[in-house]
């Protein structure tokens, strides 16, 4: 069954498996939206990630997952039973130029209109989805600061930014006695992983650098992309073809094969399902670890739900990445 961990250095305690509701109003709709949320809470859930951004590439109306997400909070009355993210800053995603939007006003300015697609006046974790190398660190912590004071944000964590920014980030807030981010959000899979294939740059992957970093600063870590976009699950049933080619070279295939294997033999041993390693795989790391899952499906979130309690040994965890 579902556990719960605590974010070290907050007081969140979320569930180990966290549910990711990028395409809820999108290709998800409010029905089987509904449906999904109501399984993971039922299922002992309790941690939802969303964004600003989620299905601004559908042309029409913005911010479509908050809103759902609002929309089933309001229904449920279930604000106090779940530990709610969101996620701003993000760059243009509806075909317009690339610009990077953090800076203090555009942060701001995402949360507020965030908080009102939610329905809520504060969201427990606040990430911002990018960095910008291009501002020093201390303007965009003091700008989290700001809206933490006002008590719109508990707490907030960093996504996609690099190790270099992470340290600075922590420095300057140990510096000015503030708590800084609490959390990391990165693309992390037991899939072996072509970062330079990844179309968009701007995504960061977990690497050997950034895996010391959380090993010795014990920050948790939120994987995204936590399956591979169903990867193994492809490989297993001989349904390659239905995976785009760029996946293929996001994840290439002949180290993914063998890793396959191994993660087989491993399920041998401990009669677990595929899921059930893949996900077991990210929750058993040295520190806190919590795979975001997106599921459109309830036979899909029931299977990556039955990954909940599970722990794979140091040696099998190796073994697979081997």
């Amino acid at each position: 069954s579902m556990r719960t961990q605590t974010l070290p250095s907050t007081d969140l305690t979320v569930s180990e498996i966290c549910l990711g509701t990028g395409e809820m109003g999108g290709t998800i709709d409010r029905s089987a939206s509904f449906a999904l949320l109501d399984r993971y809470v039922a299922a002992g859930g309790n941690f939802l990630d969303t964004a600003h951004v989620y299905n601004d590439w559908i042309p029409g109306e913005r911010s479509r997952s908050e809103k759902m997400i609002g929309a089933w909070i309001k229904a449920r009355g279930s604000r106090e039973k779940i530990i709610l993210a969101t996620k701003g800053g993000h760059h243009p995603v509806d075909g317009s130029p690339y610009i990077n939007r953090i800076t203090p006003p555009d942060i701001l300015l995402d949360l507020e209109e965030s908080l009102a697609n939610l329905g809520v006046d504060q969201v427990d974790l606040y990430w911002l989805h990018r960095d910008n190398t291009a501002l020093p660190v201390g303007e965009i912590l003091l700008t989290l600061e700001k809206a933490r004071a006002q008590g719109k944000i508990r707490y907030y964590g960093a996504s996609n930014w690099r190790v270099e920014r992470l340290e600075e980030a922590a420095a300057f807030a140990q510096r000015n006695g503030l708590p800084g981010f609490v959390a990391d959000q990165m693309l992390w899979t037991v899939a072996v992983t072509d970062a330079n294939a990844i179309p968009d740059q701007t995504i960061v992957v977990m690497d050997e650098t950034l895996f010391k970093y959380h090993l010795r600063t014990g920050q948790a870590a939120l994987a995204y992309t936590s399956q591979a976009n169903g990867l193994f699950a492809k490989m297993a049933s001989g349904t390659l073809e239905t995976t785009s080619p760029d996946l293929l070279e996001q994840f290439p295939l002949e180290p993914n094969r063998r890793r396959l294997e191994r993660m087989q033999q491993v399920m041998r041993e401990t009669g677990l399902t595929l899921t059930s390693v893949i996900l077991g795989w990210l929750l058993s790391q040295p520190f806190v670890t919590i795979p975001i899952v997106g599921p459109k499906r309830l036979d899909h979130l029931d299977d990556s739900l039955s990954a909940a309690g599970v722990r794979l040994t140091a040696e099998q965890v190796s073994f697979i990445s081997a």
